[in-house]
């Protein structure tokens, strides 16, 4: 992979996550990060970014996590992958950000939502900040993909109000050639969430020739039903907006011919999620 140059000065704050960010994290040392990652007292982070109203309830504050074990074929933040991307940020630092903007959150009824990348791959800084945010008063919400949902105990779940679980397809096999990853953690994590009774937004992103097929739809709203916790289901349509971030890493982006999905196609899989007896959008 190709490593294009950051201009500096790159601000924490973002417009959006669609910024390509590269090498900030670059030369933090391998034992720093190792330490980090075992104590949570820093984590690192695309960027922050405020007025979100698609990433839980209200208007929210969303940490965007670089690191992934996932590489999704429609990912629109590749840049998010490697953690050496991610600002080094301490604990007390995002904390503090958070504090920014504590009360108009509260004013709201928004929160603070904690995406990536994976979070979960830092999870220990992910649960201390979840932990931070509760503690101001500020709702909290887990933005992950499951595969690293056994790394939190039972305790440190309660930090967390509302997971959005993104299912990415149903079968294993079209999972693999989807994200390079089986899915049979992702689903036990749902599982356990519904043992748990802990509130689940489910996030489905339609791909055409991937994840419209409406066997593999009629699966995952099967099974999402059946959990008893999924309030919701978005349905997002796959989109081109961070193509250029594969061409700019030089790395093979095998979408470039696909399509957004139709009007039709989006409603047809929401419809699928509501005879289900789920409320999709």
């Amino acid at each position: 992979m190709s490593q294009t140059p950051v201009q500096a000065p790159v601000s924490l704050e973002a417009k959006s996550p669609f910024e390509l960010r590269v090498n900030l994290g670059k030369d933090v040392p391998e034992a720093t990060v190792r330490a980090a990652l075992a104590s949570g007292d820093m984590g690192f982070l695309h960027s922050f970014t405020t007025g979100a109203t698609v990433d839980g309830p209200g208007v929210r504050i969303v940490a965007w996590t670089t690191g992934c074990q996932m590489r999704c074929l429609y990912c629109h933040n590749p840049d998010t992958w490697r953690m050496s991307n991610g600002f080094p940020v301490t604990l007390e630092k995002a904390t503090g950000q958070l504090r920014k903007y504590s009360h108009g959150l509260k004013v709201m009824s928004g929160g603070f939502t904690l995406s990536g990348g994976e979070p979960l791959m830092q999870d220990r800084f992910a649960v201390k900040l979840f932990a931070a945010a509760r503690s101001m008063g500020i709702h909290t919400a887990l933005d992950t993909n499951g595969h690293f949902g056994e790394r939190l105990s039972d305790e440190e779940l309660n930090v967390i109000d509302l997971v959005l679980l993104d299912i990415k397809i149903w079968s294993p096999e079209r999972h693999r050639d989807l994200t390079g990853t089986d899915n049979e953690k992702v689903l036990a994590f749902a599982r356990r969430l519904a043992s748990r009774r802990k509130p689940v937004w489910l996030r489905y992103v339609l791909v055409p020739g991937w994840s419209d097929d409406a066997r593999e739809i009629a699966e995952v709203a099967s099974f999402a039903a059946g959990l008893g916790v999924v309030e919701r289901v978005d349905v997002l349509p796959f989109h081109q907006m961070g193509r250029f971030k594969w061409e700019e890493l030089g790395i093979e982006y095998r979408l470039s011919d696909t399509n957004e999905p139709s009007a039709s196609t989006v409603e047809r899989a929401c419809a699928q999620f509501r005879e289900a007896g789920l409320t999709a959008h």
